[in-house]
């Protein structure tokens, strides 16, 4: 049961082991007509499940009026687009810029921060994954990141260790324009910071005048017990930054910051051709409104608790780490070997960074009965 690539497509990826011809809600459909059961969601993207009615008709509706125009001309459904995430974002964030992907709205966070401090140096978390762009990928960790970023000439961020208080509040000084942190580390696992190492994050930041930068790509749009990660977690950054989950699967990024932060820039200072298009815009504000309309966030945060809960009783797990509903199983084998094992059945899941840390990541829809799915199968291999 192998997917492989052939012709013209690199072959740069690693490939799950089928055929995706359709999908619906929690479910994808291979081409042989079997259902898989999606607990990775596309790695966090389809928050509102796999084509959801409302996404759909937003899409083929705006398609048929208007699929693009660049930036150079306004049009409603950014402006509504934006209005509508500063609406459910914490207060004072509350300015937007929309552009492709979760490293274009890292990368301009960073770039931001630098402009309106006017200095270089960049603070990250060990464990931290921002994007594959030079200056992302100077505050990802990871040897093979920073030399990308060395060859580019961009210099390395200061690292310090996940979760260390101390280590946090002493490497913020004067030098320092930005620290950039996800609330939820992805890559690692579904690793959760404290709030009191988001706090002292905070505090150093407002000490030094440095900007604090949450990268919510993977752990923010609901699905970690608020819209933003920032609210679950209570400590407000400067800047954000949203991609993965925010338009059901079209390609979108958002930066969205303060009017402090954002209060010198002038035209021509950010800019993007395609961020936030006509039909991307138009499915990020059906998401939302799905997210909103059908309790979501709720949902995320009550099946996550049980999926949690159940994970914590199975055999062979020895924690579970996330919110809602990014989760991550450390294991006592493996995860690749649970990963593989849970293709028989038919059930898609994450590995990670870290050897033996499945990571589940499924829509923000994924009902009780479909974890308690997951739950079965994962007993049937751990056992």
């Amino acid at each position: 049961m192998t997917a492989t690539a052939t012709g013209a497509w690199l072959p740069v990826y690693a490939q799950f082991p089928l055929r995706v011809v359709s999908g619906a809600g929690s479910y994808l459909v291979d081409d042989r007509g079997e259902r898989w059961l999606d607990a990775y969601g596309g790695h966090a993207v389809a928050s509102t499940g796999h084509c959801h009615p409302d996404v759909v008709a937003a899409i083929r509706e705006q398609a048929g009026k208007l699929i693009f125009y660049s930036t150079a001309i306004p049009h409603g459904g950014r402006e509504e687009l934006a209005e509508l995430i500063a609406a459910n974002c914490p207060d004072p964030l509350g300015k937007v810029f929309f552009c492709n992907s979760g490293a274009e709205a890292n990368e301009n966070a960073l770039s931001l921060a630098r402009k309106v401090t006017g200095r270089q140096r960049i603070v990250s978390v060990a464990g931290g994954w921002h994007g594959r762009t030079a200056a992302t990928l100077a505050v990802t960790d990871g040897a093979k990141y920073e030399e990308t970023a060395r060859r580019s000439g961009i210099s390395i961020s200061t690292k310090v260790p996940f979760n260390d208080v101390q280590a946090i509040a002493a490497a913020i000084d004067e030098t320092v324009a930005g620290v950039i942190v996800e609330p939820v580390q992805g890559l690692t696992g579904a690793r959760d910071c404290s709030p009191e190492f988001l706090r002292a994050a905070r505090l150093a930041c407002d000490r030094e005048g440095a900007v604090l930068i949450f990268d919510e790509i993977q752990c923010g749009v609901g699905r970690c017990g608020a819209f933003s990660a920032a609210e679950a977690f209570e400590v407000i950054p400067d800047i954000l930054t949203f991609a993965k989950g925010l338009a059901s699967g079209l390609p979108i990024g958002a930066m969205v910051a303060t009017g402090a932060v954002t209060a010198s820039l002038k035209i021509g200072d950010l800019g993007s051709t395609f961020g936030g298009g006509p039909v991307v815009s138009a499915a990020a504000i059906a998401t939302i409104k799905v997210i909103l309309k059908e309790r979501l966030i709720d949902n995320a945060v009550m099946v996550g608790d049980h999926l949690r809960r159940a994970a914590a009783k199975l055999p062979g797990v020895a924690d579970v780490q996330g919110r809602g509903l990014l989760i991550g199983l450390r294991l006592a084998k493996p995860a690749a070997e649970v990963q593989r094992a849970l293709f028989e059945s038919r059930i898609l899941t994450g590995t990670s960074s870290e050897p033996t840390v499945l990571r589940l990541m499924p829509p923000l829809s994924f009902s009780r009965s479909e974890a308690n799915t997951l739950i079965d199968a994962l007993r049937r291999v751990l056992s």
